[in-house]
C-alpha cells in the first residue's frame, strides 16, 4: 500500500502564472526509495519542497494534493502544517552547513527536533540522542553532541541532518541531493544509512539527485523529470535497461562510469525556461527522433510495461533501440615531455602539515587526475601549486624554469602560464562585475595592454567555452551553474595558459552540463595542447578524461599510474576501497540483473 500519493501537483510562478511543475503524479510505498532525476531546472526540487507544502519565493502551489498516511499536506496551514513537517514528512537538504545553526551544538539540534513534536516529560535524553546518532551511523565520539557544525566534517554534518529528519519517525523523508560534494567513500556510507533506515522504519523516501549511478544502486523506482513534467517512471532497472523516453536515454549517455571509459554525449541545446515552454513535447527541439506531432501535442503518459510508463508518442519504439552507452578506447599520451614538475611539496595551514613531501609531474598535453577522499590534501596541494598556500615548502618548475611557491613573487608571465578554475564559480566570480569585466581582469596588469586587444581576447575566450560575446554584458546571477563554470574556464583561458588546474569543477553540476564541460576540456587539450591537473573525488570522470591518476591519502601519494590500469587493477587497498565505493551504471546493465 502506498504511504505517499502525489496527484495532479501543479506549481506556478505567482506573477506570470507560468507553470514550474505541471501535473505531477506518483506514489511511494512503505520502505520504498524512489529516485527523482533530471537536469537543473527540470523541477525536481520544486516537487520535493512542494511535498512539504512549501515553495520558493515567487511561486505557489495552484493545484493537486500530497497525501501521506491519509494526511492531506497541502490542506494544512499554520501550526498544523508546521506540526506535520518533521512528524509526518521531513526533509534532508543538499547543504548541511547552511541548514544547521552555527550557534547550536549537535545535541541541541537533535533535542529541538524532538521537542517540536513530542512530549519530553520523563524522556531519557542520553538514550534518545544516542539512538538518533546510531541510526544515522554516528557515535558520540569525542563529545560529538557538544560540538558545533563547523567542528564536523561534511559527512558528519549530513548525518546530523539525517538524524534530525528521522528524529520523530516520519512516514516520508525527502532527500534533496544529500551527497553532492561528498567523496565516494563518505557518500557510500551515507547511502548505506539511508537504505537501512528506509527498510528498518518502513519510511517512504524520495531521493532527488542528478547522479544516475547513485539512484541505480539505491532506489527501487525511478522518476525522470524534464521541463516541469514527469516524462518517465518505473522500476529503476527497467528504466535503465529499457528507457522509453529519449530524454532518459540521453541522460544515461551523459553519465561516466568507473569501470569502463564511456563516450560522454552532451545533450544538444538547452531546456526551455519557465514561461517559454513549447506547446508540444518540451524535449522535441533536442530530440533527434521528434516528428511534427511532437511539436504540436503534449504526449500523454502511456504504459509500456508493468509499472513502467512514459510520456512519448513513440515510447514503444524507443524501448527497442540499442543502449545509448558507447565505449571509447583508453587514453594514451602521445609524448611525455614534462611541463610542470613539483618536488617534495609540504603544505598546510594553522601550523598543521596536510601534504607531506608530495612530488608530481604533468606532461605537455596531459590530463593528470588527483583523487582522494575529503581531507586527503587534494585542494591543499592544488592551491600550493597555484601559489595560494601560505605554509608551503618544496620546488616547482614550469617548462624547466624555477617558479616561486608564492604567487606574489611570480612574474606576470608565470601567473598567466599556470591558471586555476575554482570549484564554486558562484563564489569566485564578483557579483558586481559583468562577465566581460571578470574575464578581462587578469589582462589589466599586462604592460601596453590595449583595450581593443583585451576585448578581442575576451570574446575569443567566450567563444572557446561555447558562450559567445552576448554573455559579456550579463552578471553572474543571470547565468546557470554550468554557464558560470564556463565563465570560470574562460577567465583562465584568456591568459593563454600552459597548465590549467581544475578543482572539483563539476561536483555541483548535473550530468548533462558535466558532460559538456568535459567535452570542452578535451577539445582544448586536443586543439591547444593544454595540460590539465584535474582534482576530483569522482573516479568515474577520471576514467573518462585522465591519462594518469595520482591517489592521495592523508597527504601521501599511495598509488600512481595510467588511469586505465589504476582503475582496472588497483594495487593499493585504499584505491580498491575508493573504486568499490563508486557507484556504476555499467555493472547492472552488463549483468542483466
Amino acid at each position: 500500500m502506498s504511504r505517499v500519493v502525489v496527484s495532479g501537483l501543479q506549481v506556478a510562478l505567482t506573477s506570470s502564472k507560468a507553470d514550474v511543475v505541471t501535473d505531477a503524479n506518483f506514489t511511494i510505498g512503505s520502505g520504498e526509495i524512489v529516485g527523482l532525476v533530471g537536469e537543473s531546472g527540470s523541477g525536481k526540487t520544486t516537487v520535493a519542497t512542494a511535498m512539504l507544502g512549501h515553495t520558493r519565493k515567487g511561486a505557489e502551489i495552484v493545484h493537486g494534493s500530497v497525501t501521506i498516511d491519509g494526511v492531506d499536506i497541502l490542506g494544512l496551514t499554520g501550526g498544523a502544517l508546521r506540526s506535520a513537517r518533521g512528524r509526518v514528512i521531513s526533509y534532508v537538504p543538499q547543504d548541511p552547513a547552511a541548514a544547521l545553526d552555527p550557534c547550536m551544538t549537535v545535541g541541541r539540534h537533535l533535542r529541538e527536533a524532538v521537542k517540536a513534536h513530542e512530549s519530553t516529560a520523563g524522556i531519557d535524553w542520553a538514550a534518545r540522542l544516542a539512538e538518533l546518532l546510531q541510526d544515522a551511523g554516528l557515535d558520540d565520539i569525542d563529545g560529538l553532541l557538544d560540538r558545533y557544525p563547523h567542528e564536523l566534517s561534511g559527512g558528519q554534518r549530513q548525518r546530523v541532518c539525517i538524524a534530525i529528519a528521522f528524529a520523530c519517525k516520519p512516514a516520508c523523508v525527502v532527500l534533496d541531493e544529500p551527497t553532492t560534494g561528498l567523496d565516494v567513500t563518505t557518500q557510500a556510507h551515507i547511502l548505506a544509512s539511508v537504505r537501512r533506515l528506509a527498510k528498518e522504519h518502513d519510511v517512504a523516501m524520495l531521493y532527488v539527485t542528478h547522479d544516475l549511478a547513485v539512484v541505480e544502486d539505491l532506489a527501487d523506482r525511478l522518476i525522470v523529470m524534464y521541463a516541469g513534467r514527469i516524462v518517465e517512471q518505473g522500476p529503476v532497472r527497467t528504466v535503465f535497461h529499457n528507457s522509453a523516453h529519449p530524454y532518459s536515454r540521453a541522460l544515461m549517455a551523459t553519465t561516466p562510469d568507473v569501470r569502463t571509459r564511456l563516450e560522454l554525449q552532451p545533450i544538444p541545446g538547452v531546456a526551455p525556461r519557465v514561461g517559454h515552454r513549447p506547446p508540444g513535447c518540451a524535449f522535441a527541439d533536442r530530440c533527434s527522433q521528434a516528428a511534427d506531432r511532437c511539436r504540436e501535442e503534449i504526449p500523454a503518459q502511456v504504459m509500456v510495461g508493468p509499472g513502467h510508463e512514459a510520456a512519448c508518442w513513440f515510447a514503444a519504439d524507443v524501448t527497442t533501440r540499442r543502449s545509448p552507452l558507447t565505449v571509447r578506447s583508453e587514453l594514451v599520451l602521445a609524448h611525455e615531455v614534462p611541463i610542470l614538475q613539483a618536488e617534495e611539496i609540504r603544505a598546510g595551514y594553522n601550523g598543521r602539515e596536510v601534504v607531506h613531501g608530495t612530488s608530481l609531474s604533468i606532461g605537455r598535453g596531459e590530463c593528470l587526475a588527483l583523487v582522494g577522499e575529503s581531507g586527503s590534501g587534494k585542494t591543499t596541494l592544488a592551491r600550493s601549486l597555484i601559489g595560494l598556500s601560505a605554509q608551503v615548502t618544496g620546488r616547482l618548475r614550469l617548462d624547466g624554469e624555477e617558479m616561486p611557491l608564492d604567487i606574489h613573487a611570480r612574474s606576470l608571465a608565470q601567473r598567466h602560464a599556470l591558471q586555476y578554475v575554482f570549484q564554486s564559480p558562484r563564489s569566485s566570480l564578483n557579483p558586481r562585475r559583468t562577465i566581460f569585466e571578470s574575464i578581462e581582469a587578469p589582462l589589466l596588469g599586462a604592460p601596453k595592454s590595449a583595450a581593443a586587444d583585451r576585448r578581442e581576447r575576451v570574446f575569443e575566450a567566450l567563444e572557446q567555452v561555447g558562450l559567445g560575446p552576448s554573455f559579456g554584458p550579463r552578471f553572474p546571477d543571470q547565468l546557470s551553474g554550468g554557464e558560470r563554470q564556463r565563465v570560470g574556464i574562460a577567465r583562465a583561458l584568456v591568459c593563454e595558459p600552459e597548465v590549467l588546474i581544475c578543482d572539483e569543477i563539476t561536483s555541483a553540476l548535473d550530468v548533462s552540463v558535466q558532460a559538456a564541460i568535459i567535452e570542452l576540456l578535451e577539445g582544448l587539450q586536443r586543439e591547444r595542447g593544454l595540460s590539465v591537473l584535474f582534482v576530483t573525488h569522482n573516479l568515474a570522470l577520471v576514467r573518462t578524461i585522465a591519462h594518469r591518476v595520482i591517489v592521495l591519502r592523508a597527504g601521501h601519494v599511495v598509488e600512481e599510474g595510467s588511469a586505465a590500469d589504476t582503475l582496472q587493477h588497483p594495487r593499493n587497498e585504499y584505491t580498491q576501497t575508493l573504486i568499490r565505493d563508486t557507484p556504476s551504471i555499467i555493472a547492472p546493465l552488463a549483468s542483466g540483473s
